[in-house]
């Protein structure tokens, strides 16, 4: 039960619905299309292609731009959403890029499809970036509309979001066969409140719920953060990991998700 019932109100019902009858075309297109077909040639290059080595999932909370991560250079890593503006702070280009939120990638794409990295997007807007540059580099992932999130090691499949881009990275690692996560950036806390997954359009200046002040600038629309299902599906990805003998540690500086292991990133690099 990943919703609240405080938070069930007539608008989150109906765009709930009209999501899903609006998912239909590509649901369709998913199974069928001569697209979907050789995205799935590509992901499946990616199958267990790191098995038993260490990689780092950097979320983008405010924690990441204080981070030192120059020692992360040579560790396979996976960044998302906008990260992209510190890539130059941080002097290097992360392994992957993955980004699954339709709001920033309507509002972003300019940008996501400049990036010279494997890019994992999300399926539903995949016309965005047909075209737009090295195909083979640009796959997308489809996320199923269920219910309750499950974790699962097939991106080839429809996966769930969970509420958060890091759960799709968690997914992603899984099925390229990492044997460690290391997550830092997972402040898991934001400055705004309110009603989970509620579109709004920023009125501040500065970001300060993420890890650059022009993440979501002003006048840009996001939606409001659901930390109670984060933390569900999050519970779901340690139990995967830890039954097949893996592990995912918690690195964040002064992170507020409880979920996984905690462990200090400079013992770790």
């Amino acid at each position: 039960m990943r919703i609240r019932m405080g938070e069930i109100t007539p608008t989150r019902l109906y765009e709930a619905v009209a999501r899903r009858v609006g998912d239909i075309p590509d649901a369709l297109a998913w199974r069928r299309s001569a697209l979907a077909s050789r995205n799935r040639e590509l992901l499946e290059h990616y199958r267990n292609i790191h098995r038993e080595k260490r990689c780092v999932i950097m979320a983008n909370g405010p924690s990441l731009a204080g981070m030192d991560l120059s020692c992360l250079q040579n560790v396979h890593t996976f960044s998302m959403n906008r990260a992209y503006l510190l890539y130059e702070q941080w002097g290097f280009t992360p392994s992957y890029f993955v980004c699954i939120n339709e709001l920033v990638i309507d509002q972003f794409a300019e940008d996501i499809a400049k990036l010279s990295l494997p890019k994992f997007l999300n399926y539903n807007r995949r016309q965005l970036f047909v075209g737009t540059g090295n195909d083979d580099s640009q796959m997308f992932l489809r996320l199923g509309l269920n219910l309750n999130d499950r974790f699962s090691g097939e991106v080839t499949r429809a996966i769930s979001s969970g509420g958060t881009v890091t759960f799709a990275c968690l997914q992603l690692a899984y099925f390229m066969g990492f044997d460690e996560v290391v997550l830092i950036g997972l402040d898991h806390n934001f400055v705004e409140k309110g009603v989970p997954n509620t579109t709004e359009v920023r009125s501040s200046e500065k970001d300060e719920s993420h890890c650059h002040p022009e993440y979501f600038p002003k006048g840009i629309k996001w939606q409001l953060p659901d930390l109670y299902r984060s933390e569900l599906a999050y519970a779901l990805a340690r139990q995967a990991f830890e039954a097949d003998g893996r592990k995912v540690l918690d690195a964040t500086v002064g992170g507020k998700c409880d979920v996984f292991p905690k462990v200090n990133f400079r013992d770790q690099f």
